[in-house]
């Protein structure tokens, strides 16, 4: 369980902030000089340089999104310039991808940043470059939202790249691509000239989120913890009916992966800011602010607070709650995670992306003036993991090595992960997601220090 530093503030790790970013700045360009297109996006580290992995290119908006986040912090120009020239160059692909889950990765990352930036007065753009901005996130989202499962009683969700029986943890994340459309005024066209409200299809699919994949402690099945998270949810495509939770990348489908989570928990916390932003009337035909606020706030508090009781002492989890090594490691949760053991790998990368969403939560339960206690707790958990990954032995400062954040694993169950001479399991290494969520992380918090507008992604 983590214990949370209650003394720790944004403030306070400022000079951690500053550091990341300057080790940052190398890591971004000495990708750039190694990195060669034709091989694919870079996924991961081998030997501390990025290395491409085919699978599915979810990854490429996270490195041309981590320059922006780069110049966002720094104000170096060449970071803007990188990430601009490649997000036009390079991404359209993405936008029109109707084989995905993961418009939200790659395209709020990477349009979505420049269109915030642009919105907020950090780079100047021309009224044709704004709207090339809008235009490919409103096409990313209705794209997205057409990839879609419908249930007998009128919801759906969006299908994993497994197929239509397939609803995966992670697309949470990309429900930011179906708001920031909204946002824009988009809708998605169908048979017929139907008018699909793309703000409908992120509830719905939220809510299905919700009731398949977060559990509640209600007797659901013998493994039925409150907070618990399926990866994947099983579907029958012939007539809607649920059958089974699922898992890829964790140990079963009975134990939780913590990176599907830390998904999880990000992910309802950033929707539930995007409600405030919300008006009342466009929520009403949906069910209405309040049904559709407690539903996110349950799921969002059940699962932040599961994390917290899984994470190891430091805010730092191993890959999966139910790990078969986890019993020779003892009582690991109750210390600081170890991610030089012999027995199970740790996930920083976890750990970055579940950060910002206790963050998130608590910030959204201040503002909301309920559960003060409550919000203190994740927002104190969310800096405490945060002095843990901006430190060593997870903060990279080796200049060789082009990843940010060590520690991080992808696909365990398949053995995708390098694993050190003379160790038996993965450490060392980095990931494209892992850098990118810690950079967002600590640019939420150093823009906090200096008064700048709170960073959300729907400000485009």
């Amino acid at each position: 369980m983590i214990r949370a530093d209650p003394d720790l503030t944004p403030e306070g790790l400022r000079p951690q902030l500053e550091r990341l970013f300057e080790l940052s700045a190398g890591k971004i360009r000495s990708i750039d000089k190694t990195w060669d297109p034709a091989n694919g996006a870079p996924v991961f580290t081998v030997r501390g340089v990025y290395a491409s992995h085919a699978w599915t290119e979810w990854t490429q908006g996270f490195q041309f999104g981590s320059a922006l986040l780069e110049f966002d912090a720094t104000g170096e120009d060449w970071f803007l310039e990188y990430g601009r020239r490649n997000t036009i160059r390079i991404m359209p692909p993405h936008v029109s991808h109707v084989g995905v889950h993961d418009h939200g990765f790659n395209n709020i990352s990477t349009y979505g940043n420049l269109a915030r930036l642009a919105r907020e007065g950090k780079i100047r753009a021309a009224a044709f470059e704004t709207e090339l901005y809008g235009l490919a996130l409103k096409l990313s989202g209705a794209v997205q939202a057409a990839r879609w499962s419908r249930l007998p009683e009128g919801r759906g969700y969006i299908y994993s790249f497994n197929g239509p029986h397939s609803l995966f943890a992670d697309t949470i994340r990309s429900l930011r691509s179906l708001a920031v459309a909204h946002r824009l005024g988009h809708v998605l066209m169908a048979e017929n000239d139907e008018r699909v409200s793309l703000l409908k299809r992120l509830v719905d699919h939220a809510s299905v989120t919700a009731q398949y994949l977060v559990y509640y402690g209600e007797g659901r099945d013998a493994y039925d913890v409150r907070g618990r998270v399926a990866h994947e949810a099983i579907f029958n495509v012939n007539d809607g009916a649920y059958r089974c939770p699922n898992t890829q990348q964790g140990f079963s489908p009975f134990t939780t992966w913590t990176r599907g989570l830390a998904w999880i928990v990000l992910g309802f916390a950033e929707l539930l800011e995007f409600l405030e932003t919300v008006p009342d009337g466009e929520l009403a035909p949906l069910g209405g602010r309040p049904e559709i606020e407690a539903m996110m706030r349950r799921a969002a508090a059940a699962t932040s607070d599961y994390y917290i009781e899984q994470a190891a002492a430091d805010g730092v989890p191993y890959w999966d709650t139910g790990a078969p090594g986890l019993e020779k490691l003892g009582d690991c949760l109750n210390a600081p995670a170890n991610p030089y053991n012999d027995r199970e790998p740790v996930d920083s990368s976890a750990a970055a992306i579940a950060a910002q969403g206790l963050w998130r939560l608590g910030n959204y339960l201040t503002r909301s003036g309920e559960s003060a206690g409550q919000a203190r707790r994740y927002r104190q958990a969310a800096l405490t993991i945060a002095k843990t990954l901006f430190s060593e032995p997870y903060l990279s400062g080796e200049p060789s090595h082009q990843g940010l954040i060590l520690h991080s694993v992808y696909h365990r169950p398949r053995g995708w992960d390098f694993v050190p001479p003379g160790r038996r399991i993965p450490c060392g290494e980095s990931s494209m997601w892992g850098d990118y969520h810690a950079r967002e992380l600590a640019l939420t918090l150093l823009r906090e220090t200096r008064r700048e507008p709170y960073l959300a992604f729907f400000n485009v």
